[in-house]
């Protein structure tokens, strides 16, 4: 029996807000195709971002992205989304007494010499009244964080796929993917697929794709990040407060619907999976921040974990494979995936397609060599945490 086979022009694989943001840019210009193994689109890591803009987060490159996404985000293009996509937060970073070399190297950076705020042990305590004073040794505010609309943002690209007349297909998991002549036919659940370019934008999976289409790998390494809802004494502009962060990353916490979302910080090694909290790490959590706060945890009312991918040198690929003619990564985008999307799905368009960069990414000082897949050796280690 022979298999009926579509064609199309471009396949992206994994609808995330990587997957999808791209996918959104090129509808213009190619017919698109976004396959999603799940049922619903933004099911894994997407789906469970307590996201953040800061430009200050991140390395050199991510915060080039940060910084080219943040006009898009404050006033997203007419039609994009119903809702606003950043609200104000802030970042209060802290530090004990034998974090102090720490917190000075932060604020030694660019961005925040120009935004933040340092603070004494009174300043961060009026700011974020939960904390002890006598556990803050000294503070640093960084007063241009906001929230992100994760929501929002990732159903502004569905839906702008699909005013481009691009597809979305869910419950179609990749089952085979193979090079044929001058194409790409991927094999799936729901049916089989042909295109002269591949976007492999599969997050956590995004190498177990690469070696499914015989394509070397860019030693992706999923890193497992656990959260959870907790009690918090109802204070006054308590919805104002920062998102107060161990400036270590030990952990961190943020007001959310009335609770505080908390979190140690994690980065554990995973495989590719449906991640679930882990209890020790939850205890860690609540150990850290009682001992930094006057909160007495007593129940938690939901718990969660996803997993944030990274490469050797903690910076996104978006780029052709070296070795696999249309193979596209886009791919390690960490824990900085949602800030970054605007920038970097436009940026990642632009070199699929043979455009020249976006002018105002340019300007910015970003560069192809910087995102690039070929910069990566196969099966590199995940870097130290910094």
């Amino acid at each position: 029996m022979t298999t009926s086979v579509q064609k199309i022009d471009v396949i992206v694989i994994g609808a995330g807000i990587a997957g999808l943001g791209i996918a959104a840019q090129l509808g213009p210009y190619l017919r698109v195709l976004v396959l999603e193994q799940e049922a619903q689109p933004g099911y894994h890591t997407t789906g469970r971002s307590a996201a953040v803009f800061s430009e200050s987060y991140g390395g050199t490159t991510v915060r080039l992205l940060s910084r080219g996404s943040r006009d898009f985000l404050m006033q997203p293009p007419a039609g994009f989304a119903t809702d606003v996509l950043l609200v104000p937060r802030g970042f209060l970073f802290i530090a004990r007494q034998d974090q102090r070399d720490s917190l000075e190297a932060l604020a030694a950076l660019p961005d925040m010499r120009a935004t933040a705020i340092r603070m004494n042990p009174r300043e961060a305590c009026a700011r974020m009244p939960l904390l002890r004073p006598e556990y803050v040794a000294e503070a640093l505010m960084d007063e241009g964080a906001s929230d992100i609309d994760v929501h929002a943002l990732h159903q502004g690209y569905a839906a702008m796929l699909r005013r481009n007349r691009g597809q979305l297909l869910c419950n179609a998991h990749a089952t085979a993917i193979e090079r044929q002549r001058d194409n790409w036919r991927v094999t799936s659940d729901a049916g089989c697929f042909e295109a002269p370019l591949l976007v492999n934008a599969a997050g956590a999976w995004a190498d177990e794709l690469a070696s499914l289409a015989g394509v070397a790998t860019i030693g992706l390494q999923p890193l497992r990040r656990t959260a959870a809802l907790v009690d918090v004494p109802r204070m006054e502009g308590m919805e104002r407060w920062p998102l107060t962060i161990d400036i270590d990353e030990e952990f961190y916490f943020k007001p959310d619907a009335g609770r505080l979302l908390i979190s140690p910080g994690d980065e554990t090694p995973s495989a590719p999976c449906d991640a679930v909290p882990d209890e020790l790490d939850l205890a860690i959590a609540v150990d850290r921040i009682e001992r930094a706060t006057t909160l007495d945890v007593r129940r938690m009312h939901s718990r969660w974990a996803g997993l944030r991918s990274f490469v050797a040198d903690r910076t996104p690929v978006a780029g052709f494979a070296p070795d696999a003619p249309g193979f596209f990564w886009l791919a390690g985008q960490g824990g900085y995936g949602i800030q970054t999307a605007p920038a970097l799905s436009r940026f990642a368009a632009s070199q699929l397609l043979g455009q020249a960069m976006p002018t105002d990414l340019a300007d910015l000082g970003l560069t192809a060599d910087s995102l690039s897949a070929g910069r990566l050796q196969r099966d590199v280690p995940v870097a130290p945490i910094a």
